[in-house]
C-alpha cells in the first residue's frame, strides 16, 4: 500500500517572504529525486477563488488548465515542477467553509452541533488527503498561506498538527515534516541579521503545538555560524536543519542554494525515503544563462492599469506570468531584459507624449473595465503606427481590435459593450450564456475558463510559429491550444469588415467559433499580434511560450544595430 509523505510549510515575521518558492523548490528538488510530487496551498480568505480578486490586492490570478483561478503560487509550482495545476492544488477557507455548510444543511453531520474543531478542521484534512489520492503523488507539500500567528489561518495549522498526531498515533514519525520560512532582518544600524523575530515566529508556532523540523532562515544574505548557533539554541533545531535563503538574482537559483546545503536529501531522510540520483544539468544550465553577461538589451514596454498602489509604490505581482513569460523567453534567446511599466491611466490622461520613445516592443496585457482602456488604445495605435512590435493579451486583443476598427475600418465610434453598453459598433460584446460553451460564474456572469482548443488559418504569422515549434494538438488540422479568462468576445458580425479592411483573424475556436487571435500581415507590420487567451500562463523556464520568443526576436530584428 502506497504510503503518502505530508510537508508542511509555514511562514513567519512578514508575508511575501518566498514560502511559495521555497515549497516550488523544494517540490524540484524531491521530483529530481524521482518522487512524485503535488503541492496544495492553503489561502486564508473567503473569496471562493481568486477570479475576483483585484490584482492589486493580492497579485495575478493565476490561470489553470481546468479553468481554476487560483493564487499565483500555483504558477510558481507549474514553473518549478513543469507540471500542471487545478483545483485540488488550491484550498480556500471559502470553499471549506462552503462545503461544511453544505454538508451540514444536507444532514452530513446527523444532528452534531457544527465546530470549527472538528468539522472545518476535518474537511480541510479531507481536502489535503484528497489532493494526494486524484495525483497518486509520493509527496505533497501544502503550503500554508499568511504568517503564523494570523486568526484567520488558525484552523489551517490545527490540521498540520491533527496530521502530525495522527502520523504519530500510527507510529509512523516519518509521515509528517513541518517547515517553517522565517525573516532575520539586517537593520541599517546594527549591521547583523537580527534572530528574535524568528524566535518569537517559532514560540507561536510551537504554542499552537507544533515544532518544525526545518527552518528556513530568509536573509539578504547568507546566514553564518553565529546566527544558526542562536536560532538551534532558542527554536530547538539542529544546526544542520537550519538552512540558509538569501536573497537571490532569480528565484530560479534557490533550488540550487537548498541542494547545495543538502536540504533535500535532509528532508528525505526524515520522511524516511532513500535518495535518488538528481540530475539538475538543465537546471544549471537554465541559472547560468540567467546570470551570465548578455549582448543585446530589449526594453519592452507593459503598458498596464494595475502597477500603482498609492502614490510612491508599484507592485510587479500584478503581471506576475506575463513578466516571467517575457523574462524566459530573454534567458532562452540571451538578451537582457529591461521592462518598462507604463500606467494606462498616464497614457490617457496626458497621451503617450515620450512615454513609449524608444522602446523595442509594446505589450497590452490583461485588464477589466473603463479605467485606463482608452490609454492602451492609445499605445496600441502608436504600436501599429510606428512599427513597433505588438503582443495583446485579452484585454489587449479586445481593445487591438477597436484601435484598428477606429481608426483604419473608420468606425470612430467602435467599443466594447463592457465600456459603452449603448455603443453603435460593439466591436467587443458580452455573448448569452450558454452552459455548454461557457463556465457559469454567477447570474448573468458566463466566462471561457481554462484551456480552449482552436483552428489556425494557414500561412499566418501564429500558423508559422506554431509549425516552426511543433505546437500542435493536431497538426493536420492546425488545431492548437491556449488558456483563457474572459467574459467578453468579438463580435462575429464585424468580421467580414475588418478583414475587408486588411485584419487578419488567424484563429478560431473549435468551440463556438469566437475569435482566439488577431494579427497584422508581416508586409504591413513587422510583428502585430494578439489573442484572446493568455499564452503567459503556459511558459515555462525551460521551454518558453514560442509566441514569446517570436516576439522578442521581432524586437530584437525591428532595433537599429
Amino acid at each position: 500500500m502506497r504510503q503518502v509523505k505530508y510537508i508542511f510549510i509555514s511562514g513567519g515575521v512578514l508575508s511575501g517572504l518566498g514560502k511559495g518558492i521555497t515549497s516550488a523548490s523544494i517540490g524540484f528538488l524531491l521530483k529530481a529525486h524521482g518522487y512524485k510530487v503535488t503541492p496544495v496551498k492553503c489561502e486564508n480568505y473567503l473569496n471562493i477563488d481568486s477570479g475576483l480578486i483585484n490584482p492589486i490586492e493580492h497579485g495575478d490570478p493565476f490561470l489553470c488548465e481546468d479553468g481554476t483561478e487560483s493564487d499565483m503560487d500555483l504558477g510558481t509550482y507549474e514553473r518549478f515542477l513543469n507540471q500542471n495545476m487545478g483545483i485540488e492544488n488550491f484550498v480556500t477557507m471559502g470553499q471549506i467553509y462552503r462545503q461544511v455548510i453544505e454538508n451540514e444543511r444536507n444532514y452530513k453531520y446527523k444532528g452534531e452541533d457544527v465546530e470549527a474543531i472538528p468539522h472545518v478542521v476535518n474537511e480541510i484534512i479531507r481536502r489535503i488527503k484528497s489532493a494526494g489520492e486524484k495525483s497518486e503523488a509520493d509527496i505533497i507539500l501544502v503550503e500554508l498561506g499568511g504568517t503564523t500567528g494570523e486568526y484567520q489561518n488558525v484552523l489551517y495549522y490545527e490540521a498540520a498538527r491533527e496530521m502530525k498526531l495522527e502520523a504519530l498515533r500510527n507510529d509512523d514519525v516519518h509521515r509528517v515534516v513541518h517547515i517553517h520560512v522565517s525573516y532575520l532582518p539586517i537593520p541599517k544600524h546594527l549591521g547583523e541579521p537580527k534572530t528574535k523575530p524568528t524566535q518569537l515566529s517559532i514560540r507561536t508556532l510551537m504554542g499552537m503545538g507544533i515544532q518544525p523540523d526545518f527552518l528556513v532562515a530568509r536573509c539578504e544574505k547568507e546566514i553564518d555560524a553565529r546566527r544558526k548557533y542562536l536560532l538551534s539554541l532558542t527554536c530547538n533545531l539542529r544546526d544542520e536543519n537550519i538552512v540558509s535563503g538569501p536573497d537571490m538574482d532569480s528565484i530560479y537559483q534557490v533550488p540550487l542554494v537548498y541542494k547545495k546545503q543538502d536540504f533535500d536529501t535532509r528532508i528525505l531522510k526524515a520522511l524516511g525515503l532513500k535518495p535518488g540520483k538528481a540530475d539538475l544539468n538543465d537546471w544549471n544550465k537554465l541559472a547560468k544563462s540567467i546570470s551570465e553577461p548578455k549582448k543585446y538589451q530589449l526594453e519592452i514596454a507593459i503598458v498596464g492599469k494595475y502597477f500603482r498602489t498609492g502614490k510612491e509604490f508599484m507592485l510587479a505581482d500584478s503581471y506576475a506570468a506575463l513578466f516571467e513569460a517575457l523574462k524566459h523567453a530573454a534567458w532562452k534567446q540571451g538578451f537582457e531584459l529591461k521592462l518598462k511599466w507604463v500606467s494606462a491611466e498616464e497614457v490617457e490622461e496626458n497621451g503617450v507624449n515620450g512615454l513609449l520613445s524608444g522602446v523595442d516592443g509594446i505589450v497590452v496585457p490583461i485588464g477589466w473595465g473603463k479605467r485606463g482602456a482608452e490609454g492602451k488604445i492609445s499605445a496600441i495605435n502608436y504600436a501599429r503606427i510606428n512599427k513597433i512590435p505588438f503582443l495583446g493579451l485579452c484585454y489587449g486583443m479586445q481593445l487591438a481590435c477597436i484601435e484598428f476598427a477606429r481608426n483604419v475600418a473608420g468606425l470612430k465610434e467602435a467599443n466594447t459593450t463592457e465600456n459603452d453598453p449603448e455603443t453603435s459598433n460593439p466591436i467587443i460584446h458580452d455573448i448569452p450564456e450558454k452552459a455548454e460553451l461557457m463556465t457559469i460564474k454567477s447570474r448573468g456572469v458566463a466566462m471561457r475558463l481554462g484551456g480552449w482548443d482552436f483552428k489556425v488559418k494557414e500561412k499566418t504569422l501564429l500558423d508559422n510559429i506554431y509549425k516552426k515549434y511543433n505546437l500542435y494538438k493536431d497538426y493536420k488540422n492546425r488545431v492548437g491550444s491556449v488558456r483563457h479568462r474572459h467574459r467578453f468576445e468579438f463580435n462575429n458580425q464585424y468580421i467580414d469588415l475588418l478583414k475587408s479592411k486588411g485584419l487578419t483573424l488567424s484563429a478560431m475556436s473549435v468551440k463556438g467559433n469566437f475569435v482566439d487571435w488577431i494579427e497584422l500581415p508581416i508586409t504591413v507590420h513587422p510583428f502585430f499580434i494578439g489573442t484572446q487567451g493568455h499564452p503567459e500562463y503556459s511558459s515555462r523556464p525551460l521551454k518558453p511560450h514560442p509566441v514569446f520568443l517570436e516576439f522578442l526576436k521581432a524586437c530584437y530584428n525591428n532595433r537599429e544595430h
